[in-house]
């Protein structure tokens, strides 16, 4: 039999006025629970953004009419509503399914010993950038989609997996300084690569509200731009990120970087080589909603996958408790 301990009044008490606090007091997650919760953060923040994009695809944005409510006499979807109701409720549900995971995160990083305000911070505005993106899922449905709402939503998703995978990463590192394992001009170039890609990013969501997914089968407003143009924009834009990507990769194998760096700009080259087939073959097909969504999701792991090459560029190890740091390490790179 496990012991159960009694709970006293006072404890109701504590718990009820700062319940992180008082399960932080009792229990001590381990790193790798720590690292899982944060996973499962950003996996759910990648999933929300492809449900997203399946309500829009299917023409299900105003499957619910209103919000919060699914319609003025109900909260959820009813039968008469159809397939779009219950896939745009469906939707809805797993917002909830996001901030428990969300929940999760911030309870492991509270409760890890010892306490890492940090990871603690960083869960906490996934956790507002939630809620933010939440009433403005709402605000998307009451202007009747609004493409410039939506694209608002599509950042707003997007800003949620950058925080995501920063603490992802934090939770597989230590809270030492951080050291740079390549040089100045190195870093620069990577900021350009994260820079073209927040910009293709954005591109890809005017490219999404002048094109012809609305997402609902009614007449929706369009940005009044030349879909074609824009996406043509959109295509240069991302053989500047491709080019600028095999550069790095180049220059990193140039200066004998470490293995992280060079392992993750090899796998960003991939997955944006595979973006690009996808993104190709959706053009001259007409935009399938299949592809589409896969698009999307491509999206989603670009934007991952460059977060993680600017976090590879350095190392936060456990700082030393009551003993000297190493002198610092030569970087590589400088003469990149």
């Amino acid at each position: 039999m496990v012991h159960v301990p009694n709970v006293t009044r006072a404890d109701a008490v504590a718990a009820v006025r700062n319940p992180l606090a008082f399960i932080a007091a009792r229990w001590t997650p381990t790193p790798r629970t720590v690292r899982r919760a944060a996973l499962s953060a950003l996996v759910m923040s990648v999933v929300i953004v492809v449900t997203g994009g399946a309500v829009r695809l299917t023409g299900s944005g105003l499957g619910c009419p209103t919000w919060p409510k699914c319609t003025d006499d109900s909260l959820t979807a009813t039968s008469a509503m159809g397939f779009h109701g219950a896939v745009e409720f469906g939707n809805r549900m797993l917002t909830y399914v996001l901030c428990a995971a969300v929940g999760w995160a911030i309870i492991a990083a509270r409760s890890e010993k010892p306490r890492r305000r940090g990871l603690t911070r960083l869960g906490w505005a996934q956790f507002w950038l939630v809620m933010g993106n939440a009433v403005l899922g709402g605000i998307v449905v009451l202007v009747g989609l609004n493409p410039y709402t939506v694209a608002a939503h599509f950042l707003l998703a997007s800003a949620l997996i950058a925080v995501a995978v920063v603490m992802w990463q934090r939770s597989r590192e230590g809270d030492g300084e951080p050291r740079p394992l390549v040089g100045k001009p190195v870093q620069q170039l990577v900021w350009f690569l994260v820079a073209a890609s927040s910009l293709l990013i954005a591109v890809g969501t005017v490219v999404t509200g002048a094109g012809p997914h609305a997402g609902d089968s009614s007449e929706v407003e369009r940005m009044p731009l030349d879909w074609e143009t824009v996406a043509k924009l959109h295509a240069v834009l991302a053989w500047i990120v491709v080019t600028l990507t095999f550069a790095l990769w180049f220059i990193l194998k140039a200066v004998d970087a470490p293995k992280g760096p060079l392992d993750r700009t090899r796998e960003l080259f991939l997955v944006l080589l595979a973006q690009g087939v996808i993104g190709y073959v959706q053009y001259f097909t007409n935009l399938p909603e299949v592809l589409v969504g896969l698009h999307m999701l491509g999206s989603g792991l670009v934007w991952i996958w460059v977060l993680r090459v600017l976090l590879a560029l350095r190392e936060r190890p456990q700082p030393a408790l009551g003993l000297p740091g190493p002198a610092p390490e030569a970087t590589v790179g400088s003469r990149a």
